[in-house]
């Protein structure tokens, strides 16, 4: 085959260093291994700060991500980068919980937003254990919430990292996006579950599950494994197969490895040797996606 993936390699997640020496936690440590990534193959750099994921206020700060990325930008002008969003209580507006996403957007820092479009529970594990951070609530984005990262998203010139935890996710979007209200630019990022006990497994049938919703659209899209290792479940290979693109990194990986992000992206670089698939560079990934390819930031 003939064609070329954007790979992406999410640095962090909420991997601590007792599970795996080598993740990036400080500013410093993730440009150093986003610079890596992005020499090496990937086009999209996703990291979080040290900050809880669910938090009582919902307020993530800007400036890590601005420390982070400006180096990273400035020597690789056109990679695409996107931060993480607090989960936090019920009852906190998307406003608040999404302001470090439009700030970096305004600053036009990065190139595309994150949208999760719907609400799920995610901490529960295959041993029945949960824990304690994710278990008092459910990650919870409403009709309304999706609505304004879309418009916002829009109005920012940006374009959507969109997350589907669940297949409700996709209807969604694929129901907006029919109706004018996906702005161009987006990705939809097909995330499936090993450990984790959300949403559906990695398998060729539980892909084709989700192409069969996907397709009519013409969204590109990418897969990924949290809590597990999408090139080993062989869904890697499946999805270039079927003209998709790749998400790596220690945010999702688990298993008996353990392995730095640059070699899970090596791992994901193979699958594309093995298939005669290239990695996009971040322009060409740029192109594929719509997106502006002379982004400016300050």
């Amino acid at each position: 085959m003939d064609s070329t993936v954007i790979l992406e390699v999410a640095l962090n997640g909420t991997t601590t260093r007792d599970r795996n020496p080598h993740v990036p936690r400080a500013p410093e440590e993730i440009t150093e291994q986003a610079l890596d990534v992005l020499g090496r193959g990937a086009a999209i750099v996703h990291n979080h700060n040290d900050e809880l994921m669910f938090t009582a206020d919902g307020v993530h700060a800007v400036e890590p991500y601005l420390t982070a990325w400006r180096p990273v930008l400035d020597r690789h002008p056109a990679a695409l980068l996107y931060p993480t969003m607090a989960a936090g209580a019920r009852g906190i507006p998307v406003e608040r919980r999404w302001a470090h996403v439009e700030e970096l957007a305004r600053r036009r820092m990065g190139g595309l937003t994150l949208v999760d479009p719907g609400s799920v529970n995610v901490g529960l594990l295959d041993d029945g254990s949960c824990p304690e951070s994710a278990a008092p609530e459910p990650y919870q984005n409403s009709f309304a919430d999706t609505e304004y990262m879309f418009a916002r998203t829009a109005e920012l010139g940006a374009g959507p990292s969109i997350s589907i935890f669940e297949p409700g996710f996709l209807r969604t979007t694929l129901t907006l996006h029919r109706h004018g209200r996906v702005p161009p630019g987006a990705i939809v990022k097909l995330y499936f579950a090993d450990r984790l006990q959300f949403g559906l497994p990695p398998t060729r049938a539980a892909l084709e599950a989700y192409l069969e919703l996907l397709e009519p659209s013409g969204l590109p899209w990418s897969v990924a494994v949290l809590g597990g290792d999408v090139v080993a479940s062989g869904l890697a290979e499946l999805a270039v197969r079927r003209g998709g693109h790749l998400r790596v990194g220690l945010e999702d990986h688990a298993g008996h490895r353990t392995p730095s992000n640059r070699e899970l992206l090596e791992d994901a670089l193979r699958v594309l040797d093995r298939v005669g698939a290239t990695p996009a560079d971040p322009l060409s990934a740029r192109r594929l996606l719509g997106l502006p390819t002379a982004p400016g930031n300050s």
